[in-house]
């Protein structure tokens, strides 16, 4: 501080032609030996020359002070209503930022606010999440750790315990604070304590051979060169934590060299006692037995005071000084009318008061002589910057304080901690980041469940459920996929969900398609056969023309099998069960016909009756078309009404989408197979009161047991229908078609072609009428 001022007193820039003079205090550390030099700061006398005999208050303008939190509380308190300007070079405490309480601080290092925020970055920066904390019990403890747990929380990071060093700091205090480090499961310990309460706390780890912790410290130990070379230093080794900046003051260095004892600075002359070991002056009833020349040379001498290559707290009271000089130049050049702040909040008084300072102090901004920037925020705080500190060994054995990293508050959040290349060297000279967590982290695909009872970094990890994903580490909660995506197979991704419907490129297409095509073929064939034995009696005695139509309708029901394979279309829903409803009702309209002209026909045989002419062949062709053309009115009205249409089911599966034909109407679709199921029922009943009629002429029995086929097949189908899944409800209802297309198929013609091919002999009308009872003769 003497520096600064000499070199303002001799500088023509700022404070041309003024003088600051200072009076320095020793307040030992004590807070009431503080308030008390405040006290007498504000409260001396000084001898006026205004040519009276008056003498008025010698007020100083700022006082700068103190060194630590608490003594610094006492002061600001003590003269903050007289509103004079108190300037800390390292009180950290956050509570000092309140400007109601503290109207008058300011100071040139940052607040543990910044300090505690920085450390919990750094905690979060490396995966921590789960750590210990010790504090000194003082206002710098106390307020640090606060706003750390705060930070922490909302970085996610659970601290395990805080213990705290009582004031009295009792070895039972120190015992229970080692203990709870040994029995904790956290491998990180963040410690805001100064470095005496952390010289205790080293020599019982060290007794007690407590190894292996990641040290997080904070600017109160942590570039410590005391501790740093102490014999616990093996433990410390690869700590981390935030320093404040070091700078060079030029001159400095000179300055200290030439210093030389002198009655009128009290503090050089205890400075040369303590540096040479020696006494300037004789005390009452002591022997001067090694007495001070005065020309003792002080570059001879190599210790932490001549050492100035790197300052962290001078340069912090440098810049309080300059930051006073700077505020009273500009109060000075603005009453002179060159200020910065002319014709805004200059005065007219000549006097100097220290409520005028404060208010030009809290408006400084100036460049320090190394080009740091020094100003002040609305709370009396200056720019948070920090150095990041790595304890590292030399090739001596030796800590070097290796700067790894900085923080800058003045930055975006996201860019305020950054590392720079240098290598990391962890707790017991590791290369690799320890692990310090309650709970493994989760991986994409689960979520977070807290345990019960416990911190919220203590949790189990959970699959998320079906149709949710989590595509982030340490995921709280599983986002459910989009209605047309789906989890991948480890839940971390929504994929496409499998379209699903009845491919001709599947087995069960494959199938169906053969099966299908097969039909066709083996009703063509039976045509042909027919055809080309059109003029037998077994083809002309069984009604060659309802034969055809019935085969024609066959191949009809087989090829509309295949509307039903493929991805489903706007026509092919529309064509698939109204084209299978029709051809179908065709080809059962023809068996109907078949049955009621084989029962008429031995009907008409019997004496006087003449029924045959009304089932002759006009009468045939209009009954089927009047059969068909009903069924064609149901499904015109359903496809007008109420039409198929393909349709996406998300519903069935939760993992696929089914491309189906809906329906439309259920109702008409019921009424397509009710028609169906009633004619066939018709047809049931007429054979069956056919099955006495003459073996080798009567198709009742086949035509019987065809329909018995049919009736079994549909009333299996429809439980089938209504539970098949997907593709599966197409296929069920393709094998219906099919079965009662080859039933008919077989039971109606297999008999006839069987004589036809393979029992020529037995296709004569000798044969056919050969018996029949004598009676029907």
């Amino acid at each position: 501080m003497v520096f600064a001022i000499e070199e303002v007193n001799n500088s023509t820039e700022i404070l041309p032609g003024i003088s600051l003079g200072y009076k320095i205090y020793d307040s030992c550390g004590s807070v009431a030996l503080a308030i008390k030099a405040a006290l007498a700061l504000i409260n001396g006398l000084e001898e006026t020359h205004s040519g009276t005999s008056c003498t008025r208050p010698d007020t100083v303008q700022a006082i700068i002070a103190e060194t630590s939190s608490t003594p610094t509380i006492g002061v600001s308190t003590s003269v903050g209503p007289f509103q004079i300007p108190v300037i800390s070079h390292f009180a950290t405490c956050a509570c000092l930022s309140n400007k109601n309480t503290f109207p008058s601080f300011l100071r040139t290092i940052p607040s543990d606010y910044y300090q505690s925020r920085a450390l919990a970055q750094l905690v979060k920066y490396f995966g921590w999440t789960w750590v210990g904390a010790i504090r000194s019990d003082n206002d710098y403890g106390n307020s640090g750790m606060a706003t750390f747990m705060q930070a922490a929380q909302q970085e996610g990071v659970c601290v395990e315990y805080s213990e705290a060093f009582l004031r009295t700091n009792t070895k039972e205090n120190i015992l229970r604070i080692v203990d709870t480090i040994k029995k904790s499961s956290s491998k990180v310990i963040v410690a805001f304590v100064s470095y005496l309460d952390m010289e205790v706390l080293l020599k019982e780890l060290a007794v007690q051979n407590v190894t292996g912790l990641q040290w997080i410290g904070s600017e109160s130990w942590i570039s410590d060169s005391h501790i740093a070379t102490g014999e616990w230093s093996q433990i410390l080794s690869g700590s981390m934590g935030f320093a404040i900046p070091k700078a060079k003051i030029r001159g400095l260095k000179e300055f200290l060299l030439n210093v030389r004892p002198s009655n009128n600075i009290t503090i050089f002359n205890e400075l040369w006692e303590t540096i040479f070991r020696c006494t300037l002056s004789k005390k009452e009833n002591e022997e001067n037995t090694n007495p001070c020349t005065g020309n003792e040379d002080l570059t001879e001498v190599h210790n932490q005071y001549i050492d100035v290559s790197e300052l962290q707290i001078a340069n912090n009271v440098y810049k309080a000084m300059y930051s006073v000089a700077h505020a009273l130049h500009d109060m000075y050049m603005c009453k002179k009318g060159q200020g910065p702040f002319v014709n805004k909040t200059c005065v007219n008084k000549l006097e100097t008061e220290p409520w005028r300072l404060l208010h030009y102090l809290k408006r400084v901004n100036f460049s320090s002589k190394n080009g740091e920037e020094v100003f002040f925020d609305e709370n009396g705080d200056p720019a948070a910057k920090y150095n990041l500190l790595n304890w590292q060994l030399n090739k001596d054995g030796k800590i070097e304080f290796v700067i790894v990293g900085y923080y800058d508050a003045s930055l975006p959040q996201n860019r305020q901690l950054a590392q720079n290349n240098i290598t990391i060297v962890w707790a017991q000279n590791q290369d690799r980041v320890p692990v310090s967590v309650c709970s493994e982290s989760c991986p994409p695909g689960t979520r977070k469940a807290g345990q019960k009872g416990r911190p919220v970094c203590c949790f189990d990890c959970v699959p998320c459920a079906e149709g949710e994903i989590s595509n982030e580490t340490d995921s709280v909660d599983c986002t459910k996929c989009p209605l047309e995506y789906w989890p991948n197979e480890q839940r971390d991704w929504c994929i496409l969900k499998t379209i699903e419907f009845l491919s001709i490129e599947e087995i069960m297409g494959i199938l169906l398609v053969t099966l299908s095509v097969l039909g066709t073929c083996l009703t063509i064939a039976i045509a042909l056969v027919f055809f080309k034995h059109k003029d037998t009696p077994i083809v002309r005695a069984n009604n060659s023309e309802l034969s055809f139509l019935l085969l024609f309708s066959l191949t009809l029901c087989f090829l509309c099998s295949l509307t039903f394979i493929g991805q489903p279309s706007e026509w092919s829903c529309m064509l698939r069960h109204t084209a299978f409803g029709i051809t179908f009702v065709l080809c059962i309209s023809c068996v109907l016909l078949k049955t009621i002209v084989v029962l008429m026909a031995f009907r008409a045989t019997m004496p006087g009756s003449n029924i045959i002419k009304w089932f002759g062949p006009t009468q045939q062709r209009l009954s089927i078309f009047s059969f068909t053309f009903i069924q064609i009115l149901i499904c015109a009205m359903w496809l007008i009404l109420s039409p198929p249409y393909p349709n996406q089911n998300m519903k069935y599966y939760e993992d696929r989408i089914i491309l189906e034909c809906d329906l439309g109407s259920a109702g008409a679709f019921w009424a397509v197979l009710g028609y169906i199921g009633f004619l066939s029922a018709m047809c049931f009943v007429l054979a069956f009161l056919a099955r006495k009629l003459p073996d080798n002429f009567n198709e009742a029995k086949f035509i019987t047991f065809s329909m018995l086929i049919f009736f079994v097949v549909w009333m299996t189908f429809i439980p089938a229908y209504i539970s098949s899944p997907g593709k599966f409800t197409v296929a069920v209802e393709i094998f219906a078609i099919l079965s009662s297309n080859f039933g008919l198929l077989f039971c109606i013609f297999a008999p006839k072609c069987y004589i036809i091919l393979l029992t020529p002999e037995k296709n004569t009308k000798k044969h056919l009428m050969g018996k029949m009872p004598s009676k029907s003769l």
